[in-house]
């Protein structure tokens, strides 16, 4: 098997451990040890470094020790010094790129965010960021062609990155609140999901003055026991919305496994997610900075738009994909369009201030900021800051099998673009990035290609209840009449 089909966009993907039936193990620790010796010869290469510094973390997943080990050998084996961070979170090892105390050439997080317990994965960081999908081929090409021999040696340097991380991010919200203690009289509850991110209640919310008792899931538990680590997940969330409520607490904060992701609960036990979790961290990139571009993926609302645009900002709306995202905003930037915030509906957000890195924790010290400043001024809970925000009366996401190939993709878009102009009250929106984004007189729809999938991907939201939804089944029977498209 070439190690190529293990890439999944910008990150390796596979199954690590045996025992789900119909999933045999491909992320082997042998896969693992040739994909880091690669990365290792490609910093030699592209960085021009004798022996680069690589640090290597990983979340609480049952297969993260023997695919750590089997990095580390595959590193060591070409040259490359291993920095081991142990249990981390995907932010603190780019920042580990980036620390004085650290400064690394490379990093690799082994991780898989929120699968499922069987499966793992690995993300690259060199000091300008994460790697996209262009040098993650190259560097799955070169391992292919690599052998590597078992030899261990000893780990030359572990490192508390942690522990700098966590003072990195204490040190933003005092700087931001000038204060010493600035979440004293708040209760703040965490839900880590048994991934990597229990350590924001013991080292980032209690020395800040924080109250989290109550909290939840704190334990790094490969099993993931209690629910899937996914922020956005109604299940995931619907613990964290009770507690958050009886405990009477201001907010409830919610991270994925490896705390690239965050979400929260207001303290009625409301979500703030997706739309909702935007707009409120658009309004705090607006105010910093006035009149700037936010940029989105495809599927966020109308109602959306309206609030960035009603704060005297740009709604750029761009593709699914966080690296899609992201790396459009930096391109924005360097056109000289100030784009400060770059943000996915599933919660990866990355602010320019902060490297433009996806850091679920660095979203979320930016909203204890406002919460704390709120406190101070005795006003209300962060859910004020977007109060009047139009949200949608229906969502709905559902996915068709595509058999043909991408000629026939395009003809199948083209040909809906025609469609859709005859149709009575429909219009393709001016703003169209990805796919075919049509504007009805009820709300939207979006057609596009799934990023990792054979399948065809809609998105419709209405802006109100109807008695019936006509809109769906019009499409349903078009789409139905394509002999490449399957139910």
């Amino acid at each position: 098997m070439s190690l190529t089909t293990l890439q999944n966009g910008s990150d390796i993907r596979g199954v690590a451990l045996a025992g789900v039936e119909g999933e045999p193990v491909t992320l082997t620790s042998e896969a693992v040890a040739r994909i880091a010796a690669a990365f290792s010869l490609w910093l030699q290469k592209t960085a021009q470094l004798d022996k680069p510094r690589i640090c290597i973390g990983h979340d609480s997943r049952l297969s993260a020790a023997s695919l750590k080990a089997a990095a580390c050998v595959g590193i060591q084996s070409k040259g490359g010094v291993v920095l081991e961070a142990g249990l981390a979170t995907t932010p603190s090892l780019f920042m580990a790129t980036q620390f004085e105390a650290t400064r690394c050439d490379g990093a690799i997080m082994l991780t898989a965010s929120h699968l499922p317990a069987n499966r793992n994965g690995m993300k690259f960081f060199t000091r300008d960021g994460g790697l996209s999908a262009e040098p993650i081929r190259s560097i799955l090409e070169l391992a292919d062609q690599l052998s590597i021999s078992d030899d261990k040696k000893e780990i030359e340097e572990q490192v508390p990155l942690m522990e700098y991380y966590s003072e990195h991010l204490c040190s933003l919200i005092r700087e931001q609140t000038g204060k010493r203690k600035p979440l004293e009289g708040l209760k703040i509850i965490v839900d880590a999901g048994n991934g990597a991110g229990g350590f924001f209640v013991s080292e980032v919310l209690q020395p800040l003055g924080a109250d989290t008792q109550g909290s939840l899931y704190l334990d790094p538990d490969g099993r993931f026991p209690n629910h899937i680590p996914n922020p956005e997940h109604p299940e995931a969330l619907a613990d964290l919305c009770e507690v958050v409520v009886r405990e009477k607490a201001d907010i409830g904060i919610i991270f994925d496994t490896d705390v690239d992701r965050a979400a929260a609960v207001d303290r009625e036990g409301v979500p703030i997610t997706r739309n909702r979790f935007i707009a409120l961290l658009a309004t705090i990139a607006l105010r910093e900075s006035p009149g700037a571009t936010i940029v989105t993926d495809s599927v966020t609302s109308t109602g959306l738009k309206q609030w960035i645009e009603g704060l005297g900002g740009v709604h750029h709306r761009f593709k699914r994909g966080y690296r899609n995202v992201i790396n459009e905003a930096i391109r924005l930037n360097k056109e000289g369009i100030e784009a400060p915030l770059a943000i996915e509906t599933s919660g990866h957000g990355a602010f320019k201030e902060n490297y433009f890195l996806d850091d679920g924790a660095y979203q979320v010290a930016k909203l204890l900021v406002e919460l704390s400043n709120l406190n101070a001024e005795n006003s209300d809970g962060l859910e004020s800051l977007i109060e009047g925000l139009k949200e949608p009366f229906l969502a709905k996401e559902f996915r068709v099998k595509f058999s043909g190939t991408d000629q026939e993709a395009d003809r199948i878009i083209s040909d809906l673009s025609a469609w859709v102009k005859s149709q009575e009250a429909w219009q393709i929106t001016p703003d169209n990035r990805e796919g075919l984004h049509v504007t009805t007189n009820t709300g939207w729809l979006l057609i596009r290609r799934s990023l990792h999938d054979p399948q065809f991907v809609i998105n419709m939201e209405w802006d109100a209840e109807q008695a019936t939804y006509p809109e769906e089944v019009r499409l349903r029977e078009k789409l139905d009449s394509y002999s490449e498209l399957t139910f």
